[in-house]
C-alpha cells in the first residue's frame, strides 16, 4: 500500500498542504511543534478514521475554523483510491472513498492500513490496560469492519449505561432501561472479545519470533488475553460468548448499582505480556520493555501484510531517536519493503535505508522537498 499524495486544509496547524510522497522512504524533519506529527496523524486517520492522540475529531480542526479537510491518494489492491475526510466542529464527520460517501468508518477497513509507532508507545507495556486496548482496537479496526462498528456501538452504549448508573439514585426511573442496555452491551461486547482473541492468537505467532530474533534467542516473549472471567473460550463465536457475558453482568448488577459505575465488560480487557515467564509490566527492565513493544509493532505490521498481501504504510514518529543504536538498527533492518514515513528533529542519515525523499517542515508548511 502506498500513499501517493496528501492534501490537507485547516488540519491541526496546516492551513493548506499538498504533497507527493516516495513509495519507499519519506524522511520528514524539522524543529518541535512544526507539524511533523500532525502529518503522520493525517495519514493514519485516513486508514481507520481514528487518531492516536485525539478523542474527538474537533480537536484536529485548526483553532478558529469550523471544518477541516483531508484527502489521500492511495494505491491499494491494484487500484487507486481517493480517500477523503471532512471534519466539522459542530456535527459529525463525513468520509468518502472515490467520491462515494461511506456510512461507517468500518468501510475503510483494508483500503489503507498503517502501523504507527510513536515515543509514547515505548511505555505501552508499563501503562494501564487501556493503552493496550487502544493498541488492539487500532489494529483490528483496520482489518475488520464488523469490529469497528461494534466498537463504536459499544462505546456509545457504555457512555449511556455509565450515565444511568451515575444518576439513578436521583432518578430511579432510569433503571427501567438498564436491562436493555446490558443486553446490547453484551451483544456488542461478545463481538469485541471474539475478534480480540483471534488477533492476539495471531500476535502469538509473530511477536515471540521477532522478540527471540532481537534478543538472540536469550528471551522468551509470551502473550495472553485477559477478559471477562465467565468467558470460557474467548475465541468462540459471539453467540456462545453472549450468555456468559450476561451471566457476569447479572452477578455484578448490585455492585454496579452500589458503585454507580460499570464494572462488567470487555472495556476492562487486557493484553498480558510476559518475558521469560514473568509479567513484563512489573519485572521487565526498560530495555526489555522497549524490545517487547518493538516486537508487538513489527508483529502488527507482519499480520497486516499476511492479511492483505501488501505491506502497510509504516509511520515512525520520532521514535528512532528514542532507541539505542542496536534497537534502531534492528527496526531499520526489519522494515525493508513497503512505504515508510520517518520524522525526526534534524535531517540525519539513517543507515539501512536507501532511496526516498526528504521533507523539511516548518510552521505547517513544506519549506524544502528534496
Amino acid at each position: 500500500m502506498i500513499v501517493n499524495a496528501l492534501e490537507l486544509d485547516f488540519f491541526r496547524n496546516y492551513t493548506h498542504l499538498e504533497a507527493s510522497f516516495d513509495p519507499r522512504v519519506n524522511l520528514i524533519y524539522g524543529d518541535n511543534a512544526q507539524g511533523k506529527t500532525n502529518l503522520l496523524e493525517a495519514v493514519a486517520y485516513l486508514s481507520a478514521a481514528r487518531s492516536h492522540r485525539a478523542r474527538y475529531d474537533r480537536e484536529m480542526i485548526m483553532m478558529g475554523i469550523d471544518s477541516a479537510f483531508l484527502k489521500g491518494e492511495v494505491a491499494s489492491r491494484d487500484r487507486v483510491f481517493a480517500l477523503e475526510a471532512k471534519l466539522f466542529r459542530g456535527r459529525g464527520r463525513q468520509l468518502f472513498s472515490n467520491g462515494v460517501r461511506l456510512k461507517t468508518a468500518g468501510e475503510l477497513a483494508g483500503i489503507l492500513t498503517t502501523v504507527l509507532f510513536c515515543p509514547e508507545d515505548l511505555y505501552l507495556i508499563r501503562e494501564g490496560s487501556s493503552a493496550r486496548r487502544r493498541f488492539l482496537d487500532g489494529a483490528i479496526c483496520q482489518l475488520r469492519p464488523r469490529y469497528s462498528q461494534a466498537l463504536a456501538e459499544y462505546n456509545r452504549l457504555y457512555d449511556h449505561k455509565t450515565r444511568i448508573l451515575r444518576d439513578w439514585p436521583e432518578n430511579p426511573s432510569l433503571l427501567q432501561t438498564l436491562d436493555d442496555f446490558n443486553l446490547r452491551l453484551a451483544q456488542t461486547g461478545a463481538i469485541l472479545i471474539h475478534y480480540r482473541a483471534h488477533f492476539i492468537r495471531r500476535m502469538e505467532k509473530h511477536a515471540p519470533a521477532i522478540h527471540a530474533d532481537f534478543s538472540g534467542g536469550r528471551e522468551r516473549l509470551e502473550l495472553s488475553y485477559e477478559t471477562v472471567s465467565t468467558v470460557t473460550d474467548p475465541m468462540a463465536q459471539p453467540r456462545e460468548i453472549l450468555p456468559q457475558l450476561l451471566a457476569h453482568q447479572e452477578s455484578h448488577r448490585q455492585a454496579e448499582l452500589d458503585a454507580r459505575q460499570c464494572l462488567s465488560g470487555p472495556h476492562k480487557d487486557d493484553l498480558v505480556v510476559s518475558i521469560g515467564g514473568q509479567l513484563a509490566k512489573t519485572y521487565a527492565s526498560q530495555g526489555q520493555t522497549r524490545t517487547a513493544v518493538l516486537s508487538l509493532k513489527l508483529a502488527q505490521r507482519e499480520i497486516f501484510q499476511e492479511e492483505t498481501g501488501e505491506w502497510p504504510v509504516l509511520l515512525l514518529d520520532d521514535v528512532l531517536s528514542e532507541l539505542d543504536s542496536k534497537r534502531q538498527a534492528f527496526v531499520l533492518n526489519r522494515i525493508r519493503g513497503g512505504q515508510v514515513f520517518i520524522t525526526c528533529c534534524e535531517e540525519e542519515k539513517l543507515e539501512g535505508l536507501e532511496g526516498g525523499r526528504v521533507f523539511h517542515i516548518r510552521d505547517g508548511s513544506i519549506v524544502t522537498n528534496i
